[in-house]
């Protein structure tokens, strides 16, 4: 099992530069696999609570709950949170409230959003509530595990758990003996983060990760999850997209497992997807030119840099700006490089 460790890590050797993919998608593809493969996230992020809870009894995802919850705090819906119901061996019923910050930017507000979400949870239905968070930023020294309220002579401090994704870089060769699913996740993760500039590299990467799972014996709906969500997050321009497709084409014909040959079919949801994704572009285009006019062709082509993630919390920001300045202001903010440690 691959232990967290606290100490400051190296800064990771410049990436070479290269022609830039699209922009990663993070959110919805965690939101995906946490839900999926829930057993095995707990057991490789804490194993402490996973030694407690009885696997015997189901696991009950609230995601009506957390909607609710999460809409009345009108602090806004994360697409990767989660809300779940578990068993603990002494047979008392627990609430585990996870929330994943993967995107590759701090959010300062995020300690008093969990607060709010904890509390928020406990008081509609009376339920003791367990806060993990998972961090995916860059940044070494943020690490935020508690909020403060403070008045005069009122003091309230909440704590909750967090981990930290990039303390796994030091990790590297126990990441990799290490079979859980979310090794891998996590491997892929932090590759994401470190080929923004250098897209030969990630297509190797993406390739020798999704080969790991074949070599590790994983089952054939497993590797087809996996290779959605490696889709999903180590975006690739056009033309390394169709080689890596090729690569895997040709290693499950030499291996003889034919699970995700099907590149078709791969091709033709990916396909969908995109055309989901321009028919979100184009009614977010339509609404800004209907609040403020026709906006500009460099405005048109920022927004469709944008992931659908980003998409939805622009539609939902729209309606509080006042000018295009806002409009920019917000795409200046949201469209920030990453930068490279």
């Amino acid at each position: 099992m691959v232990q967290r460790k606290s100490k400051a890590r190296p800064k990771p050797k410049a990436q070479a530069k290269s022609t830039v993919q699209p922009k990663s998608e993070y959110d919805s593809p965690w939101k995906t696999i946490l839900k999926t493969y829930f057993q095995e996230f707990i057991s490789f992020f804490y194993p402490d609570i996973y030694a407690d809870i009885d696997w015997t009894k189901p696991i009950e995802f609230l995601d009506k709950e957390l909607i609710q919850v999460t809409r009345d705090a009108e602090i806004g819906r994360r697409l990767a949170d989660a809300l779940v119901k578990v068993h603990w061996l002494d047979g008392e019923e627990s609430w585990l409230y996870i929330h994943v910050e993967v995107q590759n930017q701090r959010d300062d507000d995020l300690p008093h959003r969990v607060y709010v979400y904890n509390y928020r949870i406990y008081d509609q239905y009376k339920q003791p509530i367990t806060s993990l968070v998972i961090l995916g930023d860059n940044e070494i020294n943020w690490r935020p595990d508690h909020f403060i309220l403070q008045t005069r002579r009122t003091r309230t401090r909440f704590d909750f758990s967090t981990t930290k994704l990039i303390d796994y870089r030091e990790q590297w060769t126990e990441l990799e003996a290490d079979h859980n699913l979310f090794s891998t996740v996590v491997m892929m993760h932090l590759r994401t983060l470190e080929t923004t500039s250098n897209s030969q590299a990630r297509k190797e990467y993406k390739f020798s990760l999704l080969k790991r799972l074949y070599e590790q014996g994983r089952d054939r709906q497993d590797i087809i999850d996996f290779y959605r969500l490696i889709d999903w997050m180590m975006t690739l321009a056009l033309e390394l997209q169709s080689e890596f497709d090729q690569q895997v084409t040709q290693y499950e014909e030499t291996m003889k497992m034919p699970y995700i040959t099907s590149i078709e079919r791969v091709g033709e949801e990916r396909g969908k997807l995109k055309g989901q994704l321009e028919g979100e572009q184009n009614m977010i285009i339509q609404l800004l030119n209907y609040r403020f006019g026709e906006i500009d062709s460099s405005t048109v082509e920022k927004v469709k840099t944008l992931t659908r993630t980003q998409l939805t919390e622009l539609g939902k920001a729209i309606f509080n700006f006042s000018t295009v300045t806002d409009l920019q202001q917000w795409l200046e903010i949201n469209l920030k490089p990453v930068e490279q440690e």
